[in-house]
């Protein structure tokens, strides 16, 4: 087996067997029964680490059913001792600018939507947000509405991802006593109009997204404000303001308490919840920074933080002000609604608001991640023709030591390749992935059979996805999640925990009663007991039952998790809330 964990947050991981501990960017774990040479951020299960130089040399390749010659001509397999490790070598350049859906019907009433966030793919993305905020922007483009994102200018953005970057306004915005230069830039990305704020001060100086010198919450706030000002400055009145998690959570505030009341008079405001878990404490003088006065906000009916209710200081939380003040609020699925308004100390807040709360299945963008198209993959497949999945499997199994030799043999792809791809943190069950990866061992029996790679890498995770017969997602509590639409995409079979958008998403084999929606292995309990069952049950089927692996491999492809969908369910709540 195999399991990859991508982690953008740091986080610590403590491996079966091992006494490493790690503090990882990115996880990748895998299969196979042969030795083991890595680089310097590869390691296998007991965390050997040898750094070498070799250059891959062209093989042959025994092919398997159904792979023509043009499938495998010209095939470079890699290796765990190459310089260059596979996923960092040259890919073709690939402009999403230019590959928006042109033949999705138009939308009749067609809106001006602006997205304010703190994330953006591929250029600031840190986990799903970035993907989430692209892809319903993509998706509403498509139906011909006008759509703009405003993302902070982030030091470590890299411009040459930007299309058409240009300076178009220069002006100021407030921040504790004083009136900020600010420059905004228009480019495209992805096919987006962009508008970054850079603002002259410290804020969202660093090598990261998060992680600056800089006080996060304030340069938030600046932000929030610092948008609306832009729209004041150039007159702009979109229909839709659409806020992401807590760090626009100011916004909502500031546009009905300040912006309403000067020359915005158009705007309706859509908060959408990703993690209910970040909540954007603050202290009231910290809100009054941005131009109100925080006291005011110091109510149960507004933004005091429930918890602190009685303590001294009493605290204020920019989520649950966004809450109260936006028009819509969204959270990125039904189950994962139903679990806020039953717990977390957001519910009553929630429960008081329910009326204008929904919830909505997170998309993902199917031009984005396309395996017929991907040029991050050696070889393209689809549901039709498959077979090109089998050299993406040997490919990866290869560059990572998985496996050996010049040809793709039936015993190689007899073993299951499972992959986990995710954020090193408790909410992604850390304590069951460690738990798993000597589970498969044990059930592979053939000797070491992990790798771990800690690290970020968007080709990489492509690449992943492609390979995997299995995508392991075991959270405790999962808002959405992308990482099972995706690997369905790619025609892994997702092993699941049921929670939140996950119980939206995968169902049961074995659920006889909802035969019709199964498509994959799902478990209940937070116990090492309920993975075992689970991933034993996808490992006997893998096995024992190829015939309907292979179906169910064609059922998970075939599945329409577009954008499209749910971006039509995000249109009916702005229509809703429109002002005209």
């Amino acid at each position: 087996m195999r399991v990859v964990m991508e982690c953008a947050i740091p986080g610590k991981l403590l491996c079966a067997s091992t006494s490493g501990l790690w503090n990882p960017r990115k996880v990748v774990l895998s299969r196979r029964n042969t030795g083991l040479s890595a680089h310097n951020n590869l390691c296998s299960s007991k965390f050997k680490i040898k750094a070498q130089t070799h250059h891959t040399s062209q093989v042959g390749i025994a092919k398997p059913t159904n792979l023509t010659d043009s499938d495998i001509q010209g095939f470079v397999w890699p290796s765990p001792t190459d310089e260059i490790p596979f996923w960092k070598k040259e890919f073709p350049s690939w402009d999403a600018n230019l590959e928006l859906p042109s033949e999705q019907t138009k939308d009749s009433k067609l809106m001006h939507i602006v997205h304010v966030t703190a994330e953006m793919a591929p250029i600031a993305k840190v986990g799903g947000l970035g993907d989430v905020v692209t892809g319903l922007a993509r998706a509403c483009l498509s139906r011909g509405h006008t759509v703009h994102i405003m993302l902070p200018f982030y030091e470590c953005i890299q411009k040459h991802q930007i299309n058409d970057l240009t300076l178009i306004t220069t002006y100021n915005s407030y921040h504790d006593g004083n009136w900020i230069p600010t420059n905004a830039y228009h480019g495209v990305v992805s096919g987006i109009p962009v508008i970054f704020l850079e603002p002259s001060c410290q804020f969202f100086k660093g090598r990261q997204v998060y992680g600056g010198s800089y006080n996060e919450l304030e340069a938030y706030m600046f932000f929030s404000r610092a948008c609306l000002e832009w729209m004041q400055v150039t007159g702009t009145q979109p229909d839709i303001i659409h806020v992401h998690e807590w760090q626009a959570g100011a916004l909502p505030i500031l546009y009905w308490d300040m912006y309403h009341h000067l020359s915005l008079k158009n705007p309706r405001i859509v908060l959408t919840i990703h993690n209910m878990e970040h909540y954007g404490e603050c202290r009231q003088e910290q809100l009054s920074m941005c131009g109100l006065d925080g006291s005011l906000y110091a109510t149960f009916d507004k933004a005091v933080d429930d918890r602190t209710v009685g303590h001294n200081p009493e605290r204020l939380s920019l989520l649950k002000g966004g809450i109260v003040y936006s028009n819509a609020v969204v959270t990125v699925s039904p189950t994962y609604l139903k679990e806020t308004l039953c717990s977390g100390w957001l519910s009553s807040t929630l429960m008081r608001n329910r009326d204008k709360y929904f919830g909505i299945v997170n998309g993902i963008d199917t031009t984005m991640w396309n395996p017929s198209t991907d040029v991050f993959l050696p070889s393209k497949f689809n549901v039709k023709n498959s077979e090109g999945k089998k050299l993406c499997k040997y490919y990866v199994q290869r560059g990572l030591g998985l496996a050996s030799g010049d040809h793709v043999t039936d015993t190689t792809l007899k073993v299951p390749l499972v992959v986990c791809i995710t954020r090193l943190v408790a909410q992604k069950g850390l304590h069951l992935i460690t738990h798993a990866i000597k589970q498969v061992e044990e059930l592979l029996n053939q000797g070491p059979s992990i790798r771990i790679l800690l690290m970020y890498s968007e080709e990489l995770s492509h690449l992943l996805y492609a390979a995997a017969d299995i995508v392991l997602v075991p959270s405790m509590y999962e808002p959405c999640g992308l990482a099972q639409m995706i690997g369905m995409r790619y025609g892994a079979v997702p092993v699941v925990r049921k929670t939140g958008g996950l119980a939206d998403t995968v169902f049961d084999m074995d659920d006889e009663s909802n035969h019709e929606m199964a498509n994959g292995f799902v478990f209940e309990g937070m116990d090492e007991a309920s993975l075992n069952c689970a991933l034993d049950r996808a490992f006997a089927c893998y096995r024992n039952k190829p015939g309907e692996w292979n179906c169910i491999v064609k059922k998970v492809m075939k599945m329409d998790n577009s954008w499209n969908n749910t971006a039509r369910k995000y249109i009916e709540i702005y229509e809703s809330v429109t002002a005209s």
